[in-house]
């Protein structure tokens, strides 16, 4: 009897039919992932043009100043508002400034009635030191009682004593004074140096106080610098005075700037400006710090940028 042949089922012939379908699948996807992979990191020298390439961030020296009022009270007055610019010793904020004033009128008058004293101490003295001097004179002459010299000469010298505590407590009332003027001063905050106000978060009518958070957030007017994060395999490559190319994060046409390191770091530290976690996690950068060649005041604090290290030397 002839055999009867094997003919597959249909579910036999479907799964035959797919599995080269899901091979091709399986490849692109593969293909994919690895082409994804294989695109560079902005912090690596991607072409030979550049000695070394790293993530940056527009920043000024010292960074924003945040202040705080020094004194605790209530806000009599906020004068500027976000967004001016302020000169060097230009009221922001006061407390109510009436009881400093009055400690002030106080050790002012304190100070005036001290000085009157010593003033009239200074007549007494003179005039005691004079009689001394006679008495002394007619005693030595015999014209004179030298009981009545030695007397007037001990006077003298008392008056000369109390003089020297009135002088000090003159001083004393000059340092008081010093003092509440000093306490009225605190009662204002002033702007340090000319600059932006960033950020206002005070009002009249708040309490406030020393440890209440800052009311002012300032942008000195100072020239913008670049804070590179710099690979450990290429900081060999990068030394002070080396030009550079800064590019925005876009690299738009009017998004590059030129450059030149100022410094670099002596301690290693985390990648922060990384955007994938693995590789800010396991990566060591040392902070590289770059001056623009011109004045770039349109650059926004914080802003992200690409720096590229030109090979050749110094700028």
């Amino acid at each position: 009897m002839t055999p009867t042949a094997y003919r597959p089922s249909s579910s036999a012939r479907l799964v035959a039919l797919l599995r080269p379908a899901g091979c091709a699948l399986a490849a692109a996807l593969l293909l994919a992932a690895c082409s994804k992979h294989a695109e560079p990191a902005p912090t690596s020298a991607a072409a030979s043009n550049y000695a070394a390439v790293a993530r940056g961030r527009v920043d000024i020296e010292g960074g924003l100043l945040s202040l705080a009022m020094p004194r605790e009270g209530v806000l009599a007055s906020v004068a500027v508002h976000e967004g001016e610019t302020v000169k060097q010793g230009q009221l922001l904020a006061a407390l109510d400034t009436r009881p400093a004033r009055l400690a002030v009128d106080a050790a002012q008058a304190q100070l005036e009635q001290t000085q009157a004293q010593l003033r009239l101490l200074a007549i007494k003295q003179a005039a005691a030191k004079l009689r001394a001097q006679r008495l002394a004179a007619a005693a030595a002459a015999g014209a004179g009682d030298g009981q009545s010299a030695d007397d007037a000469r001990e006077a003298s010298n008392q008056l000369d004593a109390e003089y020297g505590a009135d002088q000090a407590a003159v001083d004393m009332a000059a340092q008081k004074l010093a003092e509440a003027k000093y306490e009225l001063a605190q009662r204002s905050l002033r702007a340090p140096f000319d600059a932006v106000v960033v950020h206002v978060a005070a009002q009249p009518g708040a309490s406030v106080s020393p440890t209440s958070g800052a009311l002012f957030t300032l942008l000195p007017d100072k020239p913008r610098i670049v804070r590179a994060e710099l690979n450990e395999s290429f900081v060999a490559a990068v030394h002070p005075g080396m030009r550079a190319e800064v590019v925005a994060n876009d690299d738009a046409e009017n998004g590059h700037w030129s450059a030149h390191v100022l410094r670099i770091g002596q301690v290693y530290g985390p990648a922060t400006l990384e955007n994938d976690p693995q590789i800010r996690a396991n990566a060591r950068t040392v902070e590289c710090v770059l001056a623009f060649d011109q004045p770039e005041q349109q650059l926004r604090i914080g802003q992200r940028v690409i720096v590229r290290f030109l090979p050749g030397g110094a700028r």
